[in-house]
């Protein structure tokens, strides 16, 4: 079971009564989880409600209005489904600063359509950081996947539409491209980001069908930002959470969800190939505490 809200449990010890002493543990122990300030209050001030009108009692009753309403913040009606165009090759950006799990995520979300029966291409532009192209490669032979890649300090706009160009020839389902694993503060970066995208919608005559933004489960607030810097270049169409291994946190993804209007559409869940899983709000919310 995942155990990102691992604190909760030490607060919400089963049969302990509502308190002052419990509420104020436990808004404190939803700050840690990375959930923001304004967030955790307002769940505080409901559990104080219920309480007062006795309709929860204990830690279990506590338990169970955090989940319902963690859920329904989570879901809020959002489509979660991976884009899928009529019109081959879809084309997936995944962009994130490095060391989120990027090229990882590719290589698992390009098994995942190879084990669906699908052609996928693999567009190696992050053509900046030293060996990115290297491990692209490694990651497309596990999953089955083919490649375009130049070499390294190429344009990667023209690594996007030699990819785009290629898919179209042979027939190829998908394309994911791998973008430099870009600091959001590097404007120069960012307008890159911003010429890539121009690029598919040139070659393809439409945007790229997704922009996944790949995000570190274990960074925090500072995840809120990344996905604030980054919607300020493309249109992100969905949230990619990684490291949710067990010892994660993974609170921000409230915040990322309500300030933004992205959704969650997968988890990463572990280092294996098959460690990508779709985002269940309900299941999530469930096995937070």
């Amino acid at each position: 079971m995942l155990k990102v809200f691992r604190k909760l449990g030490d607060v919400l010890v089963p049969g302990r009564k509502v308190d002052s002493e419990l509420l104020e543990e436990l808004e404190e122990a939803l700050i840690e989880a990375d959930v923001k300030a304004e967030t955790a209050m307002g769940l505080i001030e409901e559990l104080e409600a219920a309480a007062r009108s006795e309709r929860v009692k204990d830690a279990e009753g506590v338990r169970e209005v955090l989940k319902k309403r963690v859920a329904e913040t989570l879901d809020n009606d959002m489509d979660r489904a991976l884009a899928h165009n009529p019109d081959p090759p879809t084309v997936i950006l995944v962009v994130g600063v490095n060391g989120t799990g990027k090229t990882t995520t590719i290589g698992k979300l390009a098994h995942y359509y190879q084990r669906h029966g699908h052609k996928v291409l693999l567009a190696a532009a992050d053509t900046f950081r030293a060996a990115a192209i290297e491990q692209l490669t490694i990651w497309a032979e596990r999953a089955g996947a083919e490649i375009v890649a130049h070499k390294e300090g190429a344009d990667p706009a023209a690594v996007v539409y030699d990819a785009l160009t290629a898919a179209k020839a042979r027939g190829y389902h998908e394309v994911i491209v791998d973008t430099a694993g870009r600091l959001h503060t590097k404007g120069n970066l960012m307008k890159e980001l911003e010429k890539i995208h121009r690029v598919c919608e040139k070659a393809l005559g439409r945007p790229a069908d997704e922009v996944l933004l790949i995000v570190d489960a274990t960074t925090g607030q500072n995840a809120v930002r990344q996905a604030q810097a980054f919607a300020e270049s493309v249109d992100l169409t969905g949230i990619v959470l990684t490291k949710l291994d067990g010892t994660a946190r993974g609170g921000a993804v409230l915040g990322i969800q309500s300030e933004f209007g992205i959704p969650v559409k997968l988890i990463g869940v572990g280092e294996k190939i098959e460690d990508l899983l779709a985002f269940d709000p309900a299941w999530f919310s469930d096995n937070l505490f």
